[in-house]
This record gives structure tokens, sequence and C-alpha cells, in this order.
């Protein structure tokens, strides 16, 4: 909807007088954050989007000054929204942090952040040694170009949209990516893990501890940023189009980790799972984060023929990679097979266990156990099968069933006595461990979703 000059006229004085009735009331520093948007359209998803990561960045320059708003509102208009923030610090300090987000966010020019102090008088950039705005367009000075009209509406306009759109994506791509790389981290970390790496031991591994998986997740970070991006940037191409760009970036994945790992495998599957869903949260965008079924979807959309097309044709003679073995010997499809499903395991048994235990008051670690035991009860890991057959991967499964029928969220005792079961074996359900850190990445992204 477009605004009138006589729209924005009243918009100024509403929230001037809003603004005069706030420092009457508290007497503090005063924060008012705006968008600064050029043309008659004021508010849209887009400029909303842009609002949103400004509130983000604010709430992460409260924290960083160690300082909780006093009081904090919204004003939600057709002419632009405008939050509101009365702050128990100097209003140069709070010059500062409002300073080092226009000069540090790539949408900073965008953002206006006006900061008041107790007796109604704004405090200026020039008072902190900083020049004055720039233009959008040239980097002359902003007022210099307003007055001379240097500049068309709708060329303010295309570089605007440019900009927001950008530092949109970009911002979704890392914090996707970020919350990737964690999820490997908790992963690994989770203690006790039936014969998995944890932090008591290297499970049934030799070649791999926690540093080996540590050195891993960090290699990953450029990755899932690449596949966040991928999942952006496709949004409009069939999904297939896209998977077919995140399986060459996975390759040159693979080699990041090998060489962080000194050759050895410690997430090839995670590089595809994980990778599939940082593209899916890349794809759907921020507000779709708190829906995990969407997600995992897309995951399965993206990945429709993929079992069919990598296995066709498959002989004893052609069959190199140990998953192509065991689709030869039990038909087991592993994780393509779940991908194209949608992730069912994750989606239907470990996350609802994880958050099922967080609801109980357990820590992500003793729900992140629970999780993986359940995922263990159902899934054909590949792993498994390959160092002992069906008959071990169907005894581990049914000793994982009757822990969790005994309990809920068994004892880490328990959880130990299993881990010397399986290390004994040598048995590792690396597979299950892949699927866990899905569960983790989904309840990341619901944590940081708008």
């Amino acid at each position: 909807m477009d605004v009138t000059v006589q729209d924005m006229m009243e918009a100024r004085e509403r929230r001037f007088l809003r603004q005069q009735a706030l420092l009457k009331e508290y007497g503090q520093t005063l924060l008012c954050f705006t968008m600064n948007i050029p043309g008659p359209e004021k508010d849209s998803p887009l400029i909303r989007a842009g609002m949103q990561l400004g509130q983000r960045l604010l709430r992460q320059g409260f924290l960083r000054l160690n300082a909780k708003p006093v009081h904090t509102e919204f004003e939600d208009a057709f002419t632009g929204c405008a939050a509101y923030y009365v702050l128990p610090l100097s209003p140069m300090d709070v010059k500062r942090m409002t300073a080092d987000i226009e000069e540090a966010s790539p949408m900073g020019r965008l953002f206006d952040l006006d900061v008041l102090r107790p007796n109604g008088e704004k405090v200026e950039r020039q008072e902190l040694g900083l020049s004055g705005r720039k233009c959008l367009l040239c980097g002359q000075d902003a007022r210099v170009c307003a007055r001379s009209r240097s500049h068309t509406v709708e060329q303010l306009r295309q570089e605007t949209d440019r900009i927001l759109r950008q530092a949109l994506v970009l911002d979704q791509s890392e914090t996707v990516a970020r919350l990737a790389c964690q999820a490997l981290l908790y992963e690994v970390l989770v203690t006790p893990k039936p014969g998995l790496v944890d932090r008591n031991h290297n499970g049934s591994h030799r070649d791999m501890d926690v540093f080996t998986f540590s050195a891993s997740a960090a290699a990953l970070y450029p990755y899932f940023l690449q596949c966040a991006k991928i999942g952006a940037e496709t949004a409009a191409q069939p999904p297939a189009e896209a998977f077919a760009l995140l399986r060459t970036h996975g390759r040159v994945a693979e080699g990041a980790m090998l060489k962080a790992t000194a050759g050895v495998n410690t997430h090839r599957g995670a590089i595809f799972s994980l990778g599939l869903l940082c593209a899916s949260a890349g794809r759907l965008g921020r507000e779709k984060w708190v829906q995990p079924d969407a997600l995992l979807s897309l995951c399965g959309e993206m990945t429709q023929g993929l079992t069919a097309k990598d296995f066709s044709g498959l002989t004893p003679e052609t069959a190199r990679s140990n998953g192509q073995k065991l689709y030869l010997q039990y038909g087991v499809t592993g994780v393509r097979g779940e991908a194209e499903q949608g992730f069912p395991l994750v989606r239907d048994v470990g996350l609802p266990k994880l958050e099922a235990g967080l609801r109980e008051g357990l820590s992500l670690n003793d729900a992140g156990c629970a999780a993986l035991l359940a995922i263990i009860t159902r899934n054909m890991d590949t792993n498994v099968l390959h160092r002992g057959g069906m008959d071990m991967l169907e005894g581990m499964q049914a000793v994982a069933a009757g822990m969790l029928w005994q309990a809920p969220f068994p004892s880490k005792g328990s959880i130990a006595s299993f881990d010397a079961y399986l290390v004994s074996r040598n048995l590792s359900p690396g597979g299950s461990a892949d699927m866990l850190a899905m569960c983790y990445l989904l309840h990341f992204l619901r944590e940081e979703a708008p």
C-alpha cells in the first residue's frame, strides 16, 4: 500500500508524541528503530524481514552491553513499523552500539536508529567522530543527494530491494550454517553414545575422537553456508535442480572434510543429510523453520528417484561402495531411501523423542541420548550392517527397544552398559548419529525462527 505525504507527516507526529511520552514516563535513554525506505511503499514482507533482522542485531547489542531494555514496544503501521527501547544506559554507549550495527551490517544503511537523551535531544553520529549517512547509490552525503534529487525514487527503491534481499539471504545462510555445525558438535559431545565417539571414549573406533569430529565440523561450515544459499537462490527452480548443485558441492566438501581429519571419514553421511536440510531451510526461509515437516518434506522432493538412479544396473561386479554392496545383499536403501521419504526416522522417531525429553526437563545431552536410542530401534543402519551383518543389527535394535520399553528415558548407566556391549562387538551406529544431528539442527532452527 502506497503512503501519501500526509500519511508520513501524521506518522512522524505520532512517533514524536510517543517518544516524548516514553521519555517523560521513564526518564532514560530511548532508542527508536525504523527502516529507511525510499518511495511510497513503506511496508512489505521484505521490509518487515529487514526489520526483524535489525531487531535481532539490536538484541545482540544489548547483550554485549550487558543490559536489558526497561521497556520495549512495537508499532505496526502501513507507513512503516517502529520499535521503541527504553534503556538503562548512557546515550553515548547506545549510540556507539547502533553505529557499529550501521557500519557492520550489509543492511546498516537501511536502518534508522535514533538515540534520544532523557531530555529528548538526539545523539548525532558526528559526536562519535563519524561522518553522516551516505547515499545508497553514489556514496556521497545522503542529505546532499536528497536535496539535489540526484537519483530517481525508482533507482533508490531498486537498490534498496537489492540490499534487502542480499543481506537477508546472507544472514539466513550464515545462521543455518552455524546451526548445522553446532548440531554436529552437539551430536559428537552427547555422552554416553552406544558404540560411538563421545566425551568418554572413542567407541568402536580407533582412528577418530572428539577432536577429529570438531575439526571436521569446522571444515564443513563453508559447505553448509553454500547449501543454504543454493536453497535460497534456486527457490524458483524445481527442487531436483537444487539437489544437482548440492551434490557437486558435497563432493568438494568431502575433500575438505578428509583434509581436516587426515583422511578419516567422520561426516560423509552428514554432508549428504545435513546439506539437504540446510538447503531446505534456505529455500523455505525463516518463517518455515518452525515447521520440521515442511523442511523434511522438501528434502524428499529434492531427492525423488535418487535410489533408482544411483543403484540402477548394479551388479556384484560393479558394486564398489559399502552402500551399493548392502543394497544388493539386503535391499537396504540407506540414507538415500530415508531422504526420498522425507527422513521419517527423524520426523516421526528422533525429533519427537528429543522434544519430549526437553519438555520433561532433560538436558540437550540426556534428551539426545534417548533420541539416539529411539532412532537405533528403527534404523537399518548401514554402518552396523557392514560391520556385523543383519543378525547383529537386529540384536542391537532389540536391545535399544528393550531399554526404551523399560524406561522412556534410560539412565546413563544403562546406556553405558549398552555402549560396552556394542564396543565389544565393534559395532557403531554412525548412520543413526547423523540423524540425531538432524534432530538437533531442526530443534535449533525452530528456536532461531522469527
